[in-house]
């Protein structure tokens, strides 16, 4: 089986036991060569600080870390600063999202992608390597695929340097979003994000919060097991077919969403071979 590089997600701790546990998991992953890890910024920025702290610490042991980062509730001077402090200590990566308004704190002002990247880039200029994010299902408020795509060439013609895709389980919805992307002049590398499966409850309800779709035969198989031993390993079976299908037609990279555990990305990586 050909490779391809790698990268993993975390979600920002919110507690000491949190961070521990997230570098658990890292320490566990760091066997197989991953390109970087990104860090998640929460709704709101409600985990800006965790996400500093766990992307500076990530970096001083020599990791390749990309801080999330979006506006949310946050004004201009404080994103400066933290591309200031991350600029200090040498990281060189960002992921860059509109981001989910915290609940509870109204209808703010949205503040779109596009804008962040350019933000982004009149204050640091190419300092960062900017990855943003697709959507090959399509985004959930967006109208239509057209405006789908003109929204992502938005974010590429504002500066981003690659894209990291929401999660899928059909390969053709990624290659049919690459077709689009091309005719449309979009040349950056678009990445996968692969999500194991370990939960039919949890994902669903994830799914639902994000727009992905949901394969119904996938949800009928889930639904006849009964154990969790079950569904982790048909689980398993099923991202690594995705991820064999997606390495063979070219995908330039595979980003897992971790969600903090490492036992089920490693056992699709060790099932390709990786």
């Amino acid at each position: 089986m050909s490779t391809r590089p790698i990268s993993f997600e975390f979600s920002a701790p919110k507690t000491q036991a949190a961070a521990s546990s997230l570098r658990r998991a890292h320490d566990r992953l760091k066997r197989f060569e991953h390109e970087f890890v990104s860090v998640t910024y929460g709704a709101g920025g409600s985990t800006r600080d965790g996400t500093k702290q766990t992307v500076l610490a990530l970096n001083d042991d020599g990791v390749v870390a990309a801080p999330h980062l979006s506006f949310g509730g946050d004004n201009s001077e404080t994103i400066e600063d933290l591309l200031t402090a991350y600029q200090t200590a040498g990281i060189r990566r960002i992921v860059a999202l509109r981001g989910d308004r915290q609940s509870g704190l109204g209808t703010p002002k949205i503040i779109h992608a596009a804008e962040l990247v350019r933000f982004i880039r009149e204050k640091t200029g190419d300092w960062f390597h900017i990855d943003v994010a697709a959507y090959p299902e399509i985004h959930p408020e967006s109208k239509s695929v057209t405006s789908e795509i003109t929204f992502f060439k938005e974010k590429v013609d504002a500066g981003a340097n690659g894209a990291i895709t929401q999660y899928f389980y059909s390969a053709a919805a990624y290659f049919q979003f690459l077709e689009e992307c091309t005719k449309a002049q979009i040349t950056i590398p678009i990445v996968p994000g692969i999500m194991p499966i370990t939960n039919l409850t949890g994902l669903q309800r994830f799914s639902h919060i994000c727009g992905a779709d949901l394969p119904r035969w996938l949800v009928k198989r889930l639904e006849d097991f009964e154990e969790d031993d079950a569904i982790k390993d048909f689980g398993a079976d099923v991202v690594t077919r995705l991820c064999e299908q997606l390495i063979q037609g070219g995908a330039p990279a595979l980003h897992f969403y971790t969600l903090n555990q490492s036992k089920p990305s490693a056992r699709i990586l060790d099932n390709l071979g990786f």
